[in-house]
């Protein structure tokens, strides 16, 4: 273990944050990290335990408590607490493919898991996210993190349909394995939601850039602008690999059924009415930044799409700044478009959301180390109180009705709900003389997804499952919780990510590419 007194010897010390009204002012990041002394002493913190529930990835209560890529976390914070970086980058980067990846947006289910934050301990959970994200920084920093190339190949090519985490994770696993790897992405960028779907002040687009050249280094070929299904054939595909990697994600967002939605204008870019999905707004958030930043060059965007990038905010009819905009989901999605809209100028923001308001303490039925259901602030939510004086959030409601003048939205009605048990099943009831009007110019939907976009699945014959995803078959991996293989019922066809198991966490994509990869590669071994 890194110090035996550490989780007594230390406090849990989290890394900095820049003070909401001052960095609303840009979409940097805005976590400065804390100094080596300062690291070194929160890696003492980790007892090594003989039950380390922080790298387990178990269900429990319904959900999945510890990390899904069984991080060696109690190993690599030895080594960081010892300085031995080199070491502890070596143990991060043998379950974890992209560490500054999940060491910034991951919601850290291994220290919900912590012994340290246990009933019993109750000293503070380990900083493992943190410390994850120092180690590989620390790698990248010192020249650690350098190209890998096989030394030998095997002749097998594989081909990877999409360039989000999932597909980065399939074709980095593959791709160290010898097999030669090309990675079909349909947007002019790889990253999928990590370069468009995830604002730049979580995720800054340079540490995506900077993995995708190391993969490009090491002998991953990426072809752009290339949507199977559409413009290349999927046929083509079958015939050039000898295995095919479905990760396109689940984007087909759940569209928002109100009245008089279908009122507003509509158009490609989906907001010359005032309403568009969360996911589309986001997307052209961050190509607009991107236009602005400097960061062109190193993301490899054309001057063209440069030009295009700077009024895509006009262009697609999104005005934000001045203007009261109303977000529809609490979830992640819905508080970084909130985060985004205040940047962005925003006169007011709300964030409507169906369920109740979590308890700020965990239930009697929500015991560690499940995760919490607990009430949590996240940026958005904070940034929101600072500017405007009050939570964005309102609990129990949805949007029953759109106003609209001359197809572009005024307002929205708003009424409380309630889920209630009728004739043994769970249904959403209005709350009668609760409804009340919203000034809206600008309506976001974040209602979460609905499954895969079906035409990437049908052109390779594969079958959809109930949820919309790729169905699979074969033998179950219960070390992920996953209800089947990644194999699909198309030879030498498979599946991983959110196209595979439906919407869900960025590590949760990590580990079913590697896992899918592994699949893959004993299908070319046989």
């Amino acid at each position: 273990m890194a110090k035996p007194t550490g989780f007594m010897d230390y406090k849990r010390i989290e890394n900095g944050n820049v003070p909401p009204l001052e960095r609303i002012a840009n979409f940097k990041e805005f976590h400065p990290k804390l100094d080596e002394k300062a690291r070194r002493e929160q890696a003492a913190r980790c007892m090594n335990c003989g039950v380390p529930m922080c790298q387990s990835a178990i269900k429990l209560g319904g959900m999945v408590t510890g990390c899904p890529l069984h991080n060696y976390i109690p190993e690599w914070n030895d080594a960081l607490y010892n300085g031995q970086f080199d070491m502890a980058a070596w143990r991060l980067l043998k379950t974890s493919s992209f560490p500054e990846f999940t060491g910034r947006v991951c919601p850290a289910l291994c220290e919900k898991a912590c012994n340290c934050g246990s009933p019993v301990v109750e000293s503070g959970s380990v900083t493992v996210h943190d410390n994850e994200l120092y180690i590989i920084e620390k790698a990248f920093e010192t020249g650690y993190m350098k190209p890998e190339i096989p030394a030998l190949r095997s002749g097998k090519k594989i081909a990877v349909i999409g360039a989000g985490p999932s597909g980065l994770a399939c074709a980095d696993w593959l791709n160290r394995r010898g097999h030669s790897v090309t990675v079909y992405e349909r947007e002019d960028n790889a990253g999928g939601l990590l370069m468009y779907g995830i604002p730049n002040m979580k995720l800054d687009k340079k540490i995506v850039a900077r993995r995708i050249e190391l993969m490009k280094a090491e002998g991953v070929e990426f072809v752009f602008n290339a949507d199977v299904g559409h413009n290349v054939s999927a046929e083509h595909i079958l015939e050039e690999f000898d295995a095919i990697a479905l990760c396109c994600g689940a984007k087909k967002a759940r569209a928002l059924s109100a009245a008089g939605i279908d009122k507003l204008k509509t158009s490609r870019n989906g907001a010359d009415g005032g309403a568009m999905f969360a996911v589309d707004f986001l997307k052209q958030v961050t190509k607009s930044v991107l236009a602005t930043s400097g960061a062109l060059e190193k993301l490899n965007i054309t001057p063209a799409n440069a030009q295009i990038a700077e009024v895509l905010l006009e262009k697609a009819g999104i005005e934000v700044a001045g203007k009261n905009v109303v977000i529809v989901g609490g979830g992640d999605t819905g508080n970084d478009c909130c985060g985004s809209a205040i940047r962005l100028g925003a006169s007011s923001v709300t964030q409507i959301e169906m369920m109740p308001c979590p308890p700020v303490e965990r239930a009697p039925n929500n015991p560690w180390p499940q995760w919490p259901r607990t009430l949590k602030v996240d940026y958005g939510a904070e940034e929101s109180i600072a500017k405007f004086g009050h939570d964005p959030r309102v609990y129990e409601t949805t949007v029953k009705e759109v106003l609209s003048e001359n197809g572009k939205i005024t307002a929205v009605r708003t009424i409380e709900v309630e889920f209630q048990t009728i004739d043994g099943k769970r249904q959403l009831v209005e709350r009668a003389g609760t409804e009340k009007l919203l000034p809206c110019d600008l309506l976001l939907v974040a209602a979460g997804f609905t499954g895969c976009e079906e035409y990437t699945a049908q052109s390779f014959g594969t079958e959809l499952g109930a949820r919309g995803t790729v169905a699979s078959v074969g033998d179950a991996t219960p070390e992920l919780a996953s209800p089947n293989g990644y194999a699909t019922s198309v030879p030498k066809v498979f599946t991983a990510g959110d196209m595979h198991r439906g919407q869900s966490l960025v590590v949760w994509a990590i580990a079913e590419g590697r896992e899918c990869a592994k699949q893959i590669d004993s299908f070319l071994l046989k």
